[in-house]
């Protein structure tokens, strides 16, 4: 009798240890991730890089996310999960230091692919992991918290070139430690996770697109609204007269949002439904853009910005929880792997193609482009074809 009841809370301490490792994993990640862009960028513009250039090279990382997400279930299969996630680690390190020693754009195009290339697996198994062993009642919460966690390690990154500065060695040593630090945590805490969940047919990244298509919609506008709006909110505020300095303390504002609100969005799906949330989320978001150009120059905007933030990754979060509600096995897998696939297109198609709608109708293109988005999605949930 003593003998159990000093094993089974030990039991249940196991997967809440486990899963505040692999949130650290991620979340150091996504510190290095995180430096990265910016860094990059302003190695590039002192090398008076065109600023088409930049945004090509930028988008190498996502091009890497998208290419890596089909070999994702079959690696997996094959090398299995804690062995690949801490491969990954030391190639993307060795990719970053490969990076600082060439400075050269030309060399960094093929790095910074590498570079996505490597870390997408790692997000890949770091969400499965989490997802398959997260309690039911409480996933929703804890989802939400893996979120907020990930997206303040992302914001540290750009805040520790403000320690080291961008010149020489130093800010690259932060990442590369970063990378490596990921793989030691994966080390450590891979004894006390299950093995990758294998029960049920192997599943394609195509395969899912067949399974959950408006499930993949809604990561696609997630990604497209996030990046769309870090990246063409400041040509927007300056259309409208607004200084760099407020627009930079709006785009703050939204990535607070961001971090804050999803652990909130993680209990309301717990307690009304991840699809009803997730609803409530994309109406969230088209209110923001039917709104924004008549409150643009009042303090109503600082309010719209943060539940903006908040909402448009909340449906990432979300869709990440009705991920674990659906499917399990083989197809959670390829679920995750097929996220990452279509955040990386998100990424890369969102922004020119509201720059161009920018361009033909001007700058409330942002918000009219992001708003039929939304109402897309909307009324795709309102009919009732979300499968849950």
């Amino acid at each position: 009798m003593t003998a159990e009841s000093t094993t089974l809370p030990r039991e249940d301490r196991k997967p809440w240890a486990a899963m505040a490792g692999i949130i650290a994993t991620v979340t150091v990640f996504a510190v290095a991730q995180g430096l990265t862009y910016p860094l990059l960028s302003f190695i590039l513009e002192r090398q008076g890089t065109t600023s088409s250039l930049i945004g090509l090279s930028a988008a190498m990382t996502p091009l890497g996310f998208i290419i890596s997400a089909p070999f994702i279930p079959a690696l997996v299969r094959r090398v299995g999960g804690g062995r690949l996630a801490i491969l990954c680690s030391i190639l993307a390190a060795l990719a970053l230091i490969m990076i600082g020693w060439t400075q050269d754009i030309r060399a960094w195009m093929p790095l910074r692919f590498l570079l996505g290339f490597f870390a997408n697996p790692l997000y890949v198994i770091s969400e499965t992991w989490l997802i398959s062993i997260t309690p039911a009642p409480r996933r929703g919460r804890i989802m939400g918290l893996y979120s907020s966690i990930v997206s303040g390690g992302f914001a540290i990154g750009p805040l520790s070139l403000g320690l080291v500065g961008t010149e020489g060695w130093p800010p690259f040593l932060i990442g590369i430690a970063a990378f490596l630090l990921c793989g030691l945590i994966v080390l450590a805490v891979v004894p006390r996770l299950p093995d990758m969940p294998d029960e049920g047919e192997a599943t394609s990244v195509g395969g899912f697109f067949a399974l959950a298509p408006l499930l993949l919609f809604a990561v696609f506008t997630a990604a497209a609204f996030e990046q769309t709006l870090l990246s063409l909110f400041a040509v927007y505020g300056a259309a409208l007269g607004s200084g760099e300095q407020r627009i930079a303390s709006l785009i703050t504002c939204f990535v607070a949002g961001n971090a804050v609100l999803q652990i909130l969005l993680g209990r309301l799906a717990e307690r009304f439904g991840s699809t009803r949330t997730t609803l409530f989320c994309v109406l969230a978001c088209l209110a923001g853009c039917l709104l924004l150009p008549s409150i643009f120059n009042s303090w109503l905007i600082w309010p719209l910005v943060f539940v903006w933030g908040g909402a448009s990754f909340g449906i990432y979060t979300l869709s990440l929880i009705q991920l674990g509600e659906r499917f399990t096995g083989q197809t959670m897998i390829a679920g995750n792997a097929a996220f990452a696939f279509v955040w990386g297109i998100g990424g890369i198609v969102g922004s020119p193609a509201t720059g161009l709608g920018m361009q033909l109708i001007g700058h409330q293109g942002l918000p009219w482009s992001l708003g039929l988005l939304s109402g897309v999605l909307a009324m795709f949930l309102m009919a009732g074809r979300w499968r849950v």
